[in-house]
């Protein structure tokens, strides 16, 4: 009986020793291998961060390689674009305007009130005439204060 005891408490030992040993060996394993993985993950940041600065170098260069060609007069070919430079006042872009405030106003203020007028009214046709006659100076007085309002912010 004694010796049955002593068995069973030995093999209960080493049971739970060695699992100890296996657990201890599989958290030692799983923590190199996130510590692996951590590097990697941040070789992976350095790179793309390398080759953001990379590309910005190159494009700055680009940019003043561009400036002196233009300031030269000489064609500068960029991204498969040809561009013909000559004096440098010249070459300002001339800047793209497109619609006013006011013209753009005017366009949703006439559609909005078209519709709202169809709606309201009995007879179809003519409340949208009427709706979008009325939203078209509502939106063209709104867009024209909002001109208004940027040409003095730019002074």
């Amino acid at each position: 009986m004694k010796q049955l005891i002593s068995l069973v408490v030995a093999t209960i030992i080493f049971s739970a020793c060695g699992n100890n040993a296996q657990q201890i060996a599989q958290q030692k394993t799983l923590d190199s291998l996130n510590l692996v993985l951590q590097q990697q993950e941040q070789q992976r940041v350095l790179d793309s961060m390398n080759a953001l600065v990379i590309a910005k170098e190159a494009e700055a260069e680009s940019a003043k390689r561009a400036a002196s060609q233009r300031a030269t007069g000489t064609n500068v070919t960029h991204n498969s674009t040809t561009y013909t430079t000559g004096n440098a006042a010249q070459q300002a872009p001339a800047k793209r305007k497109g619609w006013s405030s006011a013209a753009t106003g005017a366009v949703i203020g006439a559609g909005v009130g078209a519709v709202s007028g169809a709606i309201i009214d009995k007879k179809k046709g003519r409340g949208a005439i009427i709706g979008g006659v009325s939203g078209a100076g509502i939106g063209a007085g709104t867009g024209a204060i909002i001109d208004n309002n940027k040409k003095n912010k730019e002074k």
